[in-house]
């Protein structure tokens, strides 16, 4: 079957498989349905994560998805891109395995330039692992700590690279913050039921996880997001077989789930309010159905890989957002990049404060 989709009935679509609209499959009620829908979520920023998770779980609080992470129904590691993401506790073993040994095989260089060596890194690994033996949870603080007392030299990028290590080594993970600090438990405490798919398994996982939550894009747009080689993400969506689809976004090839043919693609003017770190721009190698080039300089200031909060109508971006977190409200600083009606894009960040449990106090600098 020929399917070809303009750019707005792809964009459409898209917007139904990040779970930003209604899906035809039902949208995931729960944080663990939630992350094993995308396979993997962009968490660097914690408040972001969370916010992500939120946007997708009407009527969920902070405290709501907090609560979920501490059941464990999903946890923090760097399974690939050398990038913190949500995972399913079960599949981050396997994800570790399968992509993010590509970022240990570029690894020597950077610890030669932080004066480290392969054994002092394994032997970090091995004295976190056993300081958090037995339910053990250490903030960053603390895991800098044990490694000083263990003579091992944590200063400067040391330290960072030692922890991100131990957890792409799986032996580590990123637990729930307690308090505003980030901490690290056992892997294998963490997740004790892991899944064991084999490699073609797990890549055919991979591509329909993306392409369910992503598309319709590129093989490209997912060699990008696993960091997986052209060859890889080629066997990955030939795996996945009938559960995906191939269309034609105006010239280019794109991939979706099939069970998005159906759906309906027509633009909508709907508006949302979105954390800076979300797979809504994240998740993409090609971001120009989402974002206009002239406005890439106020999304990711200066190209350094810090994207702002963004507020989107359509699914285009046509603004940004800025949070202040205080004791009785949250100040919001709202800058559009277009011309906007500032009632439905105040109704969208006063589903922001509702989550985090807070008033707002909006402001729209001139």
């Amino acid at each position: 079957m020929d399917v070809r989709l303009t750019d707005a009935e792809a964009l459409a679509l898209r917007m139904t498989s990040l779970l930003l609209r209604e899906h035809p499959r039902g949208r995931p009620d729960t944080v663990a349905g939630v992350v094993e829908w995308f396979g993997a979520m962009q968490a660097q920023d914690m408040a972001s994560g969370l916010w992500s998770l939120g946007v997708r779980l009407p009527g969920a609080t902070v405290a709501d998805v907090q609560a979920a992470l501490e059941r464990r129904e999903a946890l923090r590691t760097w399974p690939m891109r050398g990038t913190v993401h949500l995972v399913p506790a079960r599949d981050a073993r396997w994800m570790l395995a399968v992509t993010g040994v590509r970022a240990l095989a570029g690894v020597q260089s950077r610890r030669a330039a932080l004066g480290l060596t392969e054994a002092e890194a394994d032997r970090a690994a091995d004295v976190l692992g056993a300081a958090l033996a037995g339910g053990g949870r250490l903030t960053r603080a603390g895991c800098l700590t044990t490694l000083t007392a263990a003579g091992i030299d944590t200063t400067g990028q040391r330290g960072y690279h030692l922890l991100w290590y131990a957890s792409q080594r799986g032996v580590t993970c990123i637990a729930p913050h307690v308090g505003t600090e980030q901490t690290f438990a056992l892997l294998d405490e963490w997740a004790p039921d892991p899944h064991r798919p084999d490699r073609d398994e797990a890549l055919g996982i991979l591509a329909l996880r993306y392409f369910r939550s992503h598309g319709p894009c590129t093989r490209q747009d997912f060699a990008g997001w696993t960091g997986l080689t052209a060859t890889d993400a080629k066997r990955a969506i030939a795996v996945a077989g009938d559960d995906l689809a191939t269309v034609r976004v105006g010239e280019t090839e794109a991939v979706l789930d099939a069970a998005l043919l159906d759906a309906p693609r027509q633009p909508l003017d709907d508006v949302l309010a979105l954390p800076g770190f979300d797979e809504y721009l994240l998740g993409y190698k090609d971001r120009a159905l989402m974002l206009d080039p002239a406005h890439k300089q106020a999304v990711v200031p200066g190209g350094n890989g810090v994207f702002q909060s963004t507020v989107v109508r359509g699914g285009r971006v046509v603004g940004t957002w800025k949070r202040t977190m205080g004791r009785t409200r949250v100040g919001v600083t709202v800058r559009p990049l277009v011309d906007v009606d500032r009632a439905p894009v105040e109704a969208a960040l006063g589903g922001y404060a509702r989550f985090v449990g807070l008033p707002p106090k909006l402001s729209w600098p001139d």
